[in-house]
């Protein structure tokens, strides 16, 4: 009878290496997006002459009193650039606190002033973002000349000196009639409107570009805001 065919043994593999801590994630397989650190911001290279802005990623800071058209003008102009832009309202952003938020109209305060702080210190980081990431951004703001707590230097802190500031200051007849058209916490009454249209008045010889958009309707407006910044990137305001 045959005898069985000798048994045999599988050869023995060696255990694997031990493996160390997992890679971290990477941009392409979560979408996260590295956040920026918070550095200035430099200024945009000088446009084609006669193009406006152009293609120029940069951050723009839209000041004016209630009325002026500021957050409706820098809508539009964020709308129709042909590159990536974004628009960020203080407004907007210090309305994100729903519960226990503290009104500027019903008196500047303390919370009132770090409401208002926090606000401007996210709007300045959502900003920095965008430019990290090659998208252009335009921020409104009702900016005193006359008050740092609400001035130019919170901004230029948070966003960096690389900020184009321009001025939005139509005549006190159309300030108050566009405000008349306003509801909700953001209409004022008529003297709170005239006491922030004759402060503003202040930015006159400050050295920042200042645009009286009286006759001229959102889509001149516009227009008009890009040629001045065109500008203001070839040759930037002292502030």
């Amino acid at each position: 009878m045959p005898g069985r065919p000798p048994a045999t043994t599988a050869p023995r593999q060696a255990p694997p290496p031990p493996q160390g801590p997992p890679s971290p994630p990477t941009a392409d397989s979560t979408g996260h997006i590295q956040l920026p650190p918070g550095g200035p911001v430099a200024l945009p290279a000088p446009p084609p002459t006669d193009s406006g802005t152009g293609a120029a990623t940069l951050a723009v800071l839209l000041i004016g009193p209630a009325g002026a058209g500021k957050t409706t003008v820098a809508r539009h102009w964020a709308q129709n650039r042909r590159v990536p832009t974004a628009h960020i309202s203080l407004d907007d952003v210090r309305e994100w606190v729903c519960s226990g938020f503290a009104d500027p109209q019903s008196g500047w305060n303390d919370h009132s002033e770090a409401q208002y702080r926090l606000a401007r210190r996210t709007c300045g980081f959502s900003a920095r973002n965008f430019l990290a990431n090659g998208i252009s951004c335009i921020l409104d703001d009702a900016v005193f000349p006359d008050r740092p707590v609400v001035g130019l230097g919170g901004w230029k802190r948070h966003v960096g000196p690389g900020l184009l500031p321009v001025v939005l200051l139509p005549g006190l007849e159309i300030v108050l009639e566009r405000n008349a058209q306003r509801s909700g916490n953001r209409r004022l009454s008529d003297e709170e409107v005239a006491g922030i249209h004759g402060r503003m008045a202040g930015w006159y010889g400050s050295g920042l570009p200042i645009i009286d958009n009286s006759a001229y309707d959102v889509e001149t407006t516009a227009r008009v805001l890009d040629d001045v910044l065109a500008r203001s990137i070839a040759s930037p305001p002292s502030w």
